[in-house]
């Protein structure tokens, strides 16, 4: 169990570490203004409208980097920061959320597989780490049996939640792509702002990176103990 609490840590630090520097890098772009004038909810309505996106609204939601897209009632959420404020920062959100808009509108297949996914990421991230938990408990107690396929139980559906962070890589990576894209073709940034978006978008990408590091390697943690350890 020693080495599981050291992975947590490791896995911990370096989300806290690509966090704080996301939170930097935002706070230092959130001073670049745009010379344009626009906010961030009149980026994401001129960019869904260049897409011919009629049917997805722009709306603000509260909190802070609260910002998404929710398909099933086709809205850009942005937190009230970055749907009024004005600066490179607030650009590459909205940007990036209207990528997600974009994808949904042309039927990005990995969006799609991430969305069929969300379900079941529901119920087994809840409760798949209790499942092994629990086998590896009922292994030790009573010998191979039961307690090995409850175990192995936990690992499939942990495996749904580790496949799930996977795909959400490139969704991610693809809608950044998307905003710089459109951003950039339509010359909606100065050369100093653009830089600033791209910086920001990258940042934003590591978190999902670390998750994605993050999942893989505690599924790969709980398999060696299953179908090593358990059966000893």
């Amino acid at each position: 169990m020693l080495m599981y609490y050291v992975l947590l840590g490791i896995i911990a630090l370096a989300s806290w570490a690509v966090s704080a520097r996301l939170k930097s890098k935002f706070e230092h772009y959130s001073k670049v203004t745009l010379r344009n004038g626009m906010s961030g909810a009149e980026i994401a309505e001129k960019m869904l409208a260049d897409h011919g996106i009629r049917d997805v609204r722009v709306i603000s939601t509260p909190g802070r980097l609260t910002d998404h897209y929710n398909p099933s009632d086709k809205t850009v959420n942005l937190s009230e920061a970055v749907y009024n404020q004005r600066n490179a920062a607030a650009a590459a959100v909205a940007a990036h959320e209207c990528g997600h808009a974009v994808q949904h509108a042309v039927a990005y297949s990995m969006l799609g597989f991430r969305s069929v996914l969300v379900p079941a990421v529901n119920v087994s991230s809840g409760i798949s780490q209790w499942l092994i938990f629990g086998g590896l408990i009922l292994g030790a107690a009573a010998g191979a049996g039961i307690g090995y396929y409850v175990a192995i139980a936990g690992l499939v559906l942990m495996s749904i939640t580790t496949v799930f962070t996977l795909v959400t890589l490139p969704v991610e990576y693809d809608a950044s792509h998307r905003a710089l894209a459109w951003l950039k073709n339509k010359n909606m940034l100065s050369q100093e702002e653009y830089a600033g978006a791209e910086d920001s978008l990258k940042w934003a990408a590591r978190t999902y990176l670390v998750a994605a590091i993050g999942a893989v390697a505690t599924l790969l943690y709980w398999a060696l103990q299953v179908f090593g350890g358990s059966r000893d």
